[in-house]
């Protein structure tokens, strides 16, 4: 009987408390051994009880592999169930709590990391980009005279181009320093462009505030795509565009070490996925070869209603 199944999996307090954490934050095995304070085989064991019983799901991208609660298993909704009962406990409080500062340090590693790198950011892109002009393959989609919102803008180079198309540039970067160099490029000479310090999850615009987005090379620092994309779809108004450009899925660890990536790229389906949890439609898709046999993919999509 399955009933017997989920009951035997949630049977061990380990297994509750990581299927507890889990229904909030997706997280990597070293993330659940620094949080349970266990051995990594130990770990790895509850999880694959857990897997099997059909509790979790896990997401491999290239060494690297992430857990979650699998929302559409045949065990969610027990999983459901199960929050009501679980909420007041105080170990799975302390749980979530630890958990949301791994979370935390995380992204502020994140920030570090681009901090520390932002002197030399244009030539690390130069170096998968090559020969393809990215800013100009935007720009070609690029609505004339919109309100244009840059995510992740970095030292402001593509913002420079589109303020010439634009009626109003926004750029927003989580990185303090990386707004720092894009401030120098527009010293004296800012006209249309404005510049502001937030995060993709929580963006520093009001709803409906822009016409269009630009994410580019930047989806894949993020922790959660569907958040960031739901949070762009708050800040366009009605028929807003996205434009997305990202790596497609690869294998190279490499990206993950010298330019600070979280995830490997992401395949054509997975973006559309994100893009339909978003609420946004997708249009339209170009591949462009880059360097160190990348792909790189050129998504444009609509917000819906």
């Amino acid at each position: 009987m399955k009933t017997i199944t989920y009951l035997k999996a949630l049977s061990d307090e380990t297994r509750l408390r990581l299927v507890n954490v889990l229904r909030f934050h997706e997280l990597s095995v070293n993330e659940m051994v620094k949080l349970m304070e266990m051995g990594q085989s130990r770990i790895s064991r509850h999880l694959q009880i857990l897997l099997a019983a059909g509790f979790l799901r896990c997401r491999r991208d290239g060494a690297w592999a992430f857990y979650g609660v699998d929302p559409e298993g045949e065990a969610s909704q027990l999983t459901t169930a199960l929050g009501f009962l679980l909420k007041d406990e105080p170990m799975l409080l302390s749980d979530c709590r630890r958990a949301e500062r791994l979370v935390e340090d995380r992204r502020l590693k994140t920030i570090q990391f681009f901090d520390t790198i932002a002197p030399g950011w244009d030539l690390l892109k130069q170096e998968i980009m090559g020969g393809m002009d990215l800013n100009r393959a935007i720009l070609e989609v690029l609505p004339a005279r919109a309100i244009l919102v840059d995510l992740g803008c970095g030292t402001g180079d593509f913002l420079w181009a589109a303020a010439k198309k634009a009626r109003k540039v926004i750029g927003v970067d989580s990185s303090a320093k990386m707004l720092d160099l894009a401030r120098r490029r527009f010293q004296g000479d800012k006209g249309n462009t404005e510049l502001r310090l937030g995060e993709l999850e929580h963006l520093p615009l009001g709803d409906g505030e822009a016409d269009c987005a630009v994410i580019s090379m930047v989806l894949h620092h993020v922790s959660d795509p569907v958040t960031a994309v739901r949070e762009i779809r708050r800040i366009l108004g009605p028929g807003g565009r996205l434009i997305i450009a990202e790596l497609d899925k690869h294998q190279s660890e490499e990206m993950r070490r010298k330019y600070g990536d979280r995830w490997l790229g992401f395949s054509p389906k997975e973006m559309e996925r994100y893009l339909h949890a978003g609420r946004f439609r997708l249009e339209s898709m170009q591949a462009f070869a880059l360097q160190k046999e990348l792909v790189l993919n050129l998504y444009q999509a609509i917000k819906t209603k």
